[in-house]
């Protein structure tokens, strides 16, 4: 929405500079995106009367010429031949530029001087050095009414320097996409009457009824319709104060008649539309008849634009009893457009449903000013004032008769709406004391009639013109936009931060995920609804069923968090994506001793490469194994503060999607783990192995420690010991690791597999396994005899119990 300085203060006293405006409105709600200067330059350029002239004594092509100022004679050296004395022509006093319009480079400001030793007292100008035509061959000579010291911007009709504000209009404020609804505001800012202008009609014709008749088919798409008739008018250029004021906001101005419902649509926000009447069935020697309705089945209709569309059930047609001559709310028609030889114009101003007009822009990719305006909500009471209003101005410049009246039809008019409002809650609510009195005159500055009222309370009526008032707050927050924003105090937030058990949920799962995303992982968000043909349920699972599921690929509600991963895969795959590593936490859904229930669970899926392709690793990369998910998991686990994890293979899988392996703390099982089955794999058309995992986040949580014990950096060396042995294939890490722990050395530190060997030299059923062991005392250098010592006692059990045979 564009407006500028000077149009706006046309109807509401201000004295605020430009820049100070714009701050005042944005204060008040309506952000000015941009401020900009536009006109003027013609300053210190009058026009002369040229009372001598004769020939430059010391120059054959120029002349000395005496002239007229309007205050005085001045002396004007000038090399132009094209006038004689008693012409009248542009004059640039002395200190005085150029206009930037004249095509300059730098501003050419003008001093008195001596040009061949005559004195210059300023400078007679072209039509080109004013930037007005292109004529450089003279002066511009003006018209003889011209005044002697009249300023050349009065003249030629252009205004001093003016500013275009570039406003952003909120969707709910229709009011302000009119000059005058902005105007409206300022004054109640500043207490200052709205100066609206004047729409006495000087109608002379025949009523208008019997030219026009208007019937509306359907009264919520078209609450109201009025029409005007002027007649035996002529089209031609519009004023010059209205071509310079449309198009400073970027109207386009086309004729007399078409820009003056422009104008009567920016200055009010009421959209109007002029159409040839004579082009009406009936305009020609009769009534015309002018119908709202829908479109009638097959219909199509060209627009002003030369466009054929075929209408929807949504759109609002208006037409004459043999065809639709516009589009309501959007745009006219060709078939009745307003051209040269119109000479009778029927105006229209009409209020039609935001939603309609809405659907059917969308629709046909039509975006008008008028469509603009008609989706936020027109104001129906201000249909006839706006009709009047443009009716006037088009007789000032098209001429011809007006009919008397309008044929307006306006079946069901609006009850106007009342809200109450306590004038100690908006005091609670900003937390400033507004005396009762002074809300009351805040909100009747605003338009707002005042009804019942006590001391406590007053009952206020909203004028048709605001649609968003519809609540006590909101009468609140007209109170405090008029009382000032900026003089509402600060106060620092006041109470406590409360606790809850789900707060500590929430602040695990984000640790969680950090931990995770800090492993290369990425997190997704699969649907908590699936189907129960979703990868990996088997047929014989009893899931839980929803009673109206919105389809049957949403169901039931998920089991596990895997199938979501496990189709994410499937996905990315089929989109050339094979390697990849996930993980979600979420919520599944369970029964229990019969019952629904809920759990908290954390999923992770790899598949493909464990580093991403590089030319330099690309051989060496290799893919994903059980290994690799391992180790994701015992990081995970010892970053979440859980110990005592121990890994497991299941003799019995109990899962549905992985040949698997548990994890436990104790007797308790907290997850299961493995690489997704073969048959399930192909059916997916997943073709690298897919490693998954699923953990109970509960049960983690219950066993999760946040304890943080620092350890100091070593003072003194540490002494390793390596051991290759041959244990049974079936012999674990984990075994390893326990038959250690079971030892119970002094002085060990760290156990670490650094080699797994199965091949030549080694027996079937046998795989030859590495470790190396590291004891430190944090106290003292340790002796061989100590260390030898204690090594010998983790030889011996590993000897008894995984049956090792050292190498």
């Amino acid at each position: 929405m564009k407006i500028t300085y000077n149009w706006l203060a046309r109807y509401v006293d201000f004295d605020w500079p430009p820049e100070e405006l714009g701050e005042r409105l944005t204060m008040l709600g309506l952000e000015v995106e941009k401020l900009e200067r536009v006109g003027g330059g013609y300053e210190g350029v009058v026009a002369a009367e040229v009372l001598s002239r004769e020939p430059h004594p010391n120059a054959d092509r120029l002349s000395v010429c005496r002239v007229s100022d309007g205050k005085g004679e001045r002396q004007i050296v000038c090399g132009a031949t094209n006038f004689k004395p008693g012409d009248k022509v542009p004059l640039i006093l002395p200190g005085n530029a150029l206009p930037a319009s004249s095509g300059a480079e730098k501003p050419l400001v003008i001093k008195a001087g001596k040009i061949r030793g005559a004195v210059s007292e300023g400078m007679l100008c072209s039509g080109k050095e004013l930037g007005v035509s292109e004529d450089a061959d003279g002066l511009m000579i003006l018209d003889s009414k011209a005044q002697a010291g009249q300023s050349f911007a009065d003249y030629w009709g252009i205004e001093s320097a003016d500013y275009v504000l570039d406003l952003e209009v909120t969707p709910n404020r229709p009011d302000w996409n009119g000059v005058i609804g902005i105007a409206r505001e300022l004054g109640a800012l500043t207490g200052g009457a709205l100066k609206l202008p004047s729409v006495e009609l000087e109608e002379t014709g025949d009523p208008v009824a019997e030219r026009v008749c208007v019937r509306i088919e359907d009264a919520v798409l078209c609450p109201r319709y009025s029409a005007r008739l002027i007649r035996n008018g002529k089209v031609g250029p519009s004023p010059s104060w209205m071509r310079s004021l449309l198009e400073k906001i970027g109207v386009r101005s086309i004729n007399n008649v078409v820009d003056a419902t422009n104008f009567v649509m920016m200055e009010t926000g009421q959209p109007l539309h002029a159409f040839d009447y004579r082009q009406l069935a009936g305009g020609k020697n009769g009534a015309a008849i002018i119908s709202v309705r829908k479109p009638r089945e097959g219909e199509s209709f060209v627009t002003l634009d030369g466009r054929e569309h075929r209408l929807s059930g949504e759109a609002i047609v208006i037409a004459d009893e043999e065809k639709a001559l516009a589009l309501g709310g959007v745009m006219g028609g060709l078939n009745s457009e307003i051209s040269e030889s119109t000479q009778d114009v029927l105006l229209e101003s009409a209020c039609f449903l935001p939603q309609s007009i809405r659907s059917v822009s969308k629709k046909l990719r039509i975006r008008t000013d008028a469509s603009y305006r008609f989706e936020r909500g027109a104001d129906p009471e201000i249909v006839d004032w706006a009709s009047r209003r443009a009716a006037g101005l088009i007789c000032e410049s098209f001429g011809g008769v007006l009919q008397a009246g309008a044929a307006d039809a306006y079946p069901n008019p609006p009850t106007p709406v009342r809200i109450s409002l306590r004038y100690e809650k908006t005091n609670r609510l900003l937390g400033v004391q507004i005396p009762g009195g002074e809300q009351a005159s805040l909100l009747r500055r605003l338009g707002l009639q005042k009804g019942a009222t006590t001391e406590s309370s007053g009952e206020f009526w909203v004028p048709s013109f605001r649609p968003d008032l519809k609540r006590e707050v909101d009468l609140i927050e007209e109170v405090v936009r008029l009382y000032g924003v900026d003089k509402i105090p600060s106060t620092p937030p006041q109470g406590t931060v409360g606790l809850h058990e789900h707060d500590k949920l929430h602040d695990a799962l984000m640790l969680a995920r950090q931990i995770l995303v800090g492993q290369g992982l990425h997190e997704i968000q699969s649907q908590t609804l699936i189907s129960d043909q979703a990868a990996g349920i088997p047929s014989g699972l009893k899931l839980l069923a929803l009673a109206n599921p919105l389809s049957s690929d949403m169901g039931a509600l998920r089991p596990s968090l895997l199938p979501g991963l496990l189709e994410t895969l499937r996905r990315n795959s089929n989109h050339g994506l094979a390697d990849a590593a996930l993980f979600e936490a979420g919520r599944v859904f369970c029964l229990r001793n019969g019952r629904p229930a809920e759990e908290e669970r954390l999923a992770l899926a790899l598949t493909g490469r464990r580093f991403p392709p590089f030319w330099t690793k690309e051989k060496e990369a290799g893919d994903f194994d059980l290994f690799d998910l391992k180790g994701r998991l015992e990081l995970f686990l010892e970053a979440f503060g859980v110990r005592g994890a121990r890994w497991r293979r299941a003799e019995a899988p109990k899962s549905p999607f992985v040949e698997e392996g548990s994890l436990s703390i104790g007797k308790q099982v907290i997850g299961r783990l493995g690489q997704m089955r073969p048959l399930l794999a192909a059916r997916l058309d997943l073709k690298k192995p897919v490693l998954l995992a699923e953990l109970d986040l509960k049960i983690l949580l219950t066993r999760r420690s946040q304890k943080r014990s620092f350890q100091a950096l070593p003072l003194f060396p540490s002494a390793r010991r390596d051991a290759a042995m041959l244990v049974d294939e079936a012999v674990s890490h984990a075994d390893v690791l326990r038959a250690v722990k079971k030892a119970n050395p002094d002085f060990l530190q760290t156990v670490e597999l650094f080699d797994v060997f199965r091949g030549e030299g080694i027996p079937e059923g046998k795989k030859s396994v590495a470790y190396a062991f590291v004891y430190r005392d944090s106290r003292r250098t340790l002796k061989d005899e100590e260390v030898a010592a204690a090594h010998a006692k983790v030889i011996q059990r590993l000897q008894e119990e995984v049956a090792a045979e050292i190498r």
